[in-house]
């Protein structure tokens, strides 16, 4: 078994412009990832290069990350990661 196979996967969904990031294939928005060993959700952002400025909102299975909080706190076996760029509103 590889570190990956033993960190496990998580499900990355991304929405409105980030969908460009998405890998061909991906489904409802959403994409299954294998997480290696210690994968924080920087990490995660940077492999699929999904830029940190365009990360707006950003919930791990529905909670609230703060930007300062996204380069150490870790993805676990079954978390799914949300996205969401900045929106503008009039």
């Amino acid at each position: 078994m590889t570190a990956s196979q033993a960190a496990g996967q998580a499900t990355i969904k991304l929405y409105a412009s980030l969908m460009d990031y998405l890998p061909a294939g991906a489904k409802d928005q959403s994409v299954q990832v294998p997480l290696g060993q210690n994968a924080t959700i920087g990490e995660m952002l940077a492999a699929m290069r999904v830029p940190q400025e365009k990360c707006h909102l950003v919930l791990v299975n529905g909670v609230f990350v703060p930007p300062g909080a996204r380069a150490t706190q870790r993805l676990n076996d079954g978390d799914t990661l949300a996205v969401w760029p900045p929106v503008a509103g009039g």
